[in-house]
């Protein structure tokens, strides 16, 4: 009597680790404006007078939260459910089911839920998009003449190759039941609360 063992079990569906993009420019931009903000509205806080140290905090209040928010906060996460969009003042969540189009035209732009949202992680650079396609441009004209065919691939700006692979990200997601829901916005309140106060601040300070 022969006995069989255990059947094999189905190989586990693949994961895939979640990708981020930024902008490096925005990121070193930002942390060089902190650095200098900081340092004139600290040395104003230490030296200045009571009056002088009131307009310090006060736009330190406003300015931080607008720098971060204009340049180290936003950034663009695709994972296999969802894609995440963090903006300068709302995070916004989009099951791939849910997002209808993604485009790179002037600024990169993802359509879901009849709504469209701009990731400003994702610059679109349209310097980098003509040298590109003059790049192409070149490679097809040595093709027409003779060159080798194998040229590597077709040249493209940075902001078109990633809407690429969230387009492919989302056609490989769209079908997945975890991946399926409603759009979710969420207001960023901890730059919005201080950079209101510094504004309300400094109206009043320079009113007086």
């Amino acid at each position: 009597m022969t006995s069989t063992g255990p059947e094999p079990s189905s190989p586990p569906q693949q994961q895939y680790a979640e990708r981020s993009y930024r902008s490096p420019a925005s990121l070193a931009g930002g942390g060089l404006l902190l650095l200098l903000g900081l340092w004139l509205g600290g040395d104003a806080l230490l030296r200045g007078e009571a009056h002088t140290k009131l307009m310090a905090l006060f736009a330190l209040l406003l300015g931080v939260p607008l720098v971060v928010a204009f340049t180290l906060r936003p950034v663009v996460r695709a994972g296999e459910d969802r894609l995440t969009v963090r903006n300068p003042f709302r995070t916004i969540t989009l099951p791939w089911a849910a997002v209808e189009d993604l485009r790179a035209t002037f600024s990169a732009e993802v359509f879901a839920g009849g709504a469209k949202y701009q990731m400003w992680a994702i610059p679109v650079s349209l310097r980098q998009r003509k040298k590109a396609g003059r790049q192409a441009a070149r490679g097809a004209s040595r093709s027409r003449f003779g060159a080798a065919a194998d040229a590597g691939p077709v040249p493209r700006a940075t902001a078109d190759q990633t809407l690429e692979e969230l387009r492919e990200l989302r056609e490989r997601g769209a079908e997945r039941e975890t991946a399926k829901g409603e759009p979710a916005v969420r207001w960023a309140y901890p730059v919005i609360v201080p950079g209101v106060v510094g504004a309300v601040g400094l109206a009043v300070m320079l009113a007086l």
